[in-house]
């Protein structure tokens, strides 16, 4: 039973994500939370294997939250996905940044949310191609070379999974993609986390785009 964190000031919100994910006959939500403190405290509770945080609430944002959660420990097997109004805002690169596993936008079909939250339990990526090209078109337009030797520090299946987990695929989509096993695939993204010293898939998002490895689409 994977068992979510609701995380919204908005309690019309919470209601529709709630029953949404109770009717799902493998997940249950254990928690819900109108803002970001108390969403951190109920996850050190509860203990749920995905949170699902609004950016924005009153007396302490979702980052915050996100800041916390991947503060401490005992949270480690915690998966955090931003939920937002909009397809981008000014607060989804810090959230990555501060260790969430991703973001949806609210008005998101269901089916696609439900998705998410079981792909964020499997360790999978939750951004899509789009939302990752305007996260860095917007932040990461001048890549700071520094990471230029990280770079070279991956293989050269490596760097190409790491670029494919950019783009928004799966490990099973990568799979299909280079004509390799599934599993061969999670244990090339693993291999190239830990060279990285990042925590997730969207830690290499993040990298690939910052490192120039991969280019925003516009770009030129």
């Amino acid at each position: 039973m994977i068992r979510v964190l609701l995380a919204d000031d908005q309690p019309l919100m919470r209601g529709g994500f709630r029953a949404l994910i109770d009717a799902e006959d493998d997940m249950t939500v254990v928690a819900e939370a109108a803002d970001g403190p108390t969403a951190a405290r109920l996850a050190a509770d509860t203990l749920p294997d995905v949170a699902l945080l609004d950016v924005e609430m009153p007396g302490g944002d979702g980052i915050s939250a996100v800041r916390a959660i991947a503060a401490d420990d005992r949270l480690a097997g915690v998966r955090v996905v931003m939920l937002t109004n909009y397809s981008f805002d000014a607060y989804v690169f810090d959230a990555l940044r501060a260790g969430a596993a991703g973001y949806l936008v609210k008005d998101t079909e269901p089916e696609e949310l439900l998705r998410c939250v079981r792909a964020a339990v499997a360790g999978e990526t939750l951004l899509s191609p789009q939302i990752a090209a305007k996260l860095v078109a917007e932040y990461v337009a001048h890549p700071p070379s520094r990471l230029a030797g990280q770079v070279e520090g991956l293989t050269t299946r490596e760097t190409e999974i790491v670029a494919l987990v950019a783009r928004g695929l799966t490990n099973t989509e990568i799979a299909e993609r280079l004509f390799i096993s599934p599993a061969t695939a999670k244990t090339h993204v693993h291999r190239a986390m830990m060279k990285l010293a990042v925590r997730d898939r969207a830690g290499l998002v993040v990298f690939a785009y910052e490192s120039g490895l991969v280019q925003p689409k516009g770009s030129g």
